[in-house]
């Protein structure tokens, strides 16, 4: 592809600049006889032997030229965030911060607000801007991102995608751009399936049981893939939908309403699932209709929130997330792809106790990496 020549170019010309450096390096401290002469330094005529006014003493850096220990430019980064009011990706961002200060990397964060097409013009102009080495995307539209990923690639970026698939698979974590450097996320079909198992198992002994299942955002690749797992695995199984809701990602307000409106036209729920965010707001509506009583909350993204709600018996349970994990591997990957080498794929809930199924039974396995 155009971009790994890009890449292979760029990376040579680094290369003959370090020789170019060594050699001069090496020239100025040669004292054999093929070497220059440096014409003999004038005194003045008082006999003082400090440097004239315009000229700069022996350990002074010219005026023109970077003293040796002064740091170099960092990198900048391009983070192509879907909403940086999202307090999951909040913690990703903690997470890049401290790995690109690490690595003399600096972020330039571009807030989508959950907006596609704000986002895709942001990719468009970071691109053309050519500031970036490379760019984080969070994307809103999944395989609509691929034409201005390989645009990116094809200018020579390094490009990460965090926790969301581009591409069709949404069952794989391996990048599906040819020339991605990494992609970190989980597989949000698996997350879906995760999320029915733990459906099924708090639905033990009831026939129908009646479910009320809360969107993030309906229709956005993520979101479907979700629904699309755990559909798979509650289906024949006794598990019915009776409504739809949607809660947004930020925060438990518009859950709240939302929940509100399901209790007006919806009499009988024995569950309620959803993003933690969401299921924030819906413990809200069912305590002001006397308590959550009977309804079995379920949350997928394993905040602070959620665990203690968890541990407290108020939520039936949850699917853990590690957001921090997330964004430390993403920068790593980019710090990686910056140096030449792609890390491709990597799933951080393949490392957390329990396949990230919580219970009450299993909550003291997991630590919240994020508030909620």
């Amino acid at each position: 592809m155009a971009s790994k020549r890009v890449k292979q170019t760029r990376y040579l010309w680094l290369a003959l600049l370090g020789v170019f450096a060594l050699i001069a390096a090496s020239c100025g401290d040669d004292d054999s006889d093929g070497s220059a002469e440096a014409p003999a330094e004038e005194s003045s005529d008082d006999g003082n032997d400090e440097p004239a006014d315009d000229e700069p003493a022996d350990d002074e850096p010219a005026d023109d030229e970077p003293a040796e220990d002064e740091p170099a430019e960092p990198v900048q980064i391009a983070y192509l965030s879907a909403s940086s009011a999202n307090t999951w990706l909040a913690a990703s961002r903690t997470a890049m911060e401290e790995v690109a200060a690490a690595n003399g990397i600096e972020i330039v964060e571009f807030d989508a607000q959950f907006d596609a097409a704000l986002q895709q013009q942001q990719f468009q102009d970071a691109i053309a801007s050519g500031q970036y080495g490379g760019i984080i995307l969070v994307s809103l539209v999944g395989a609509g991102s691929i034409p201005d990923v390989e645009a990116a690639l094809d200018a020579g970026l390094e490009v990460v995608v965090l926790n969301q698939v581009v591409g069709d698979d949404l069952s794989s974590v391996e990048p599906q751009v040819d020339g991605m450097a990494a992609a970190v996320f989980e597989p949000p079909l698996t997350r879906g399936e995760r999320l029915g198992e733990l459906t099924v198992e708090a639905c033990a002994g009831l026939d129908p049981c009646n479910v009320v299942y809360f969107y993030g955002i309906r229709g956005i690749p993520l979101d479907e893939a979700v629904r699309a797992g755990w559909d798979s695995v509650v289906a024949g199984t006794g598990v019915t939908v009776v409504a739809e809701a949607e809660g947004q990602y930020l925060g438990p307000d518009v859950a709240l309403t939302a929940m509100q409106d399901v209790l007006v036209t919806t009499d009988d729920i024995d569950i309620v699932v959803g993003a933690d965010q969401s299921m924030q707001g819906v413990e809200l509506a069912l305590d002001g209709e006397g308590g959550v009583g009977d309804i079995r909350i379920l949350g997928f993204g394993g905040s602070s929130f959620a665990l203690e709600a968890i541990a407290d018996g108020r939520w039936w349970g949850g699917i853990y997330g590690a957001p921090y994990t997330e964004g430390e591997l993403a920068m790593q990957a980019m710090v990686d792809a910056l140096a030449g080498t792609d890390i491709g794929g990597v799933d951080p809930s393949d490392s957390v106790p329990n396949r990230g199924l919580m219970t009450p039974d299993t909550i003291g396995e997991f630590t919240a990496q994020w508030d909620g």
